[in-house]
C-alpha cells in the first residue's frame, strides 16, 4: 500500500481528529485550494467546498471531502 493510500485510509478511520496539515494535504493530492475572501475553497473535479481552517478541522468537513474523492473516482 502506498503512502498516500495509507494517509487516506488513516483519516477514513478517524475523521474527527485530522490535522489540518493532512487535511489540506488531501485537497492538493486530490484537487487544488482556492484562497477566499473569508474562507480557502477546496476544488476537487467539479466540486467545491468551502472549509474553516482550525486545528484539527471538524469532522463534518473531512467527510464532505471524502463523500467528494469517492464520487469523483479517485
Amino acid at each position: 500500500m502506498t503512502r498516500d493510500k495509507k494517509s487516506l485510509e488513516a483519516i477514513r478511520r478517524n475523521p474527527k481528529n485530522v490535522a489540518l496539515r493532512d487535511f489540506e494535504a488531501l485537497i492538493e493530492r486530490y484537487g487544488c485550494i482556492e484562497e477566499g475572501a473569508k474562507h480557502p475553497k477546496a476544488i476537487v473535479g467539479t466540486h467545491t467546498m468551502p472549509y474553516k481552517r482550525e486545528n484539527p478541522v471538524k469532522s463534518c468537513y473531512v467527510r464532505e471531502l471524502l463523500e467528494i474523492i469517492e464520487e469523483e473516482g479517485a
